[in-house]
């Protein structure tokens, strides 16, 4: 015959949902209701840095490859005595890249501050709190 060990009760959990369903029913449905805004909100923003990964993205894949494709032909060019398809893979296309980087940056600097804008706004869990 086995015995099974008395373990002492686990301590009362203090979570928020907790504290929801003892506080009734109203704040169950506000409670709801932000996570939806929440939920939104990501989803949005999400959305939002996808889009500009992909654009920016599609223009480091397109200088790249054109400065390397189109060769031949950008050396008939020349840019301040250089032959053009010379410029862009020596210069040309590091600033770009350089550009591509500065522009994500920026960008992501204004979601993310648009993001904590509409958390703070909306009243949602955790607002106004920055990383």
């Amino acid at each position: 015959m086995t015995t099974q060990p008395d373990f002492p009760a686990p301590p009362p959990s203090v979570h928020a949902t907790d504290a929801v369903f003892d506080a009734g029913v109203d704040d169950a449905g506000a409670t709801a209701q932000r996570q939806l805004v929440l939920a939104a909100a990501r989803a949005r923003h999400w959305q939002r840095c996808t889009r500009l990964t992909s654009a920016l993205l599609l223009a480091w894949l397109t200088t790249t490859f054109c400065s390397a494709f189109f060769a031949r032909e950008l050396a008939g060019l020349t840019l301040f005595g250089w032959p053009l398809s010379f410029y862009l893979a020596a210069q040309g296309a590091a600033l770009i890249y350089l550009a591509i980087l500065a522009a994500y940056a920026l960008a992501m600097r204004r979601y993310d501050t648009e993001f904590h804008q509409r958390l703070g706004s909306d009243g949602a869990p955790g607002a106004g709190a920055r990383p």
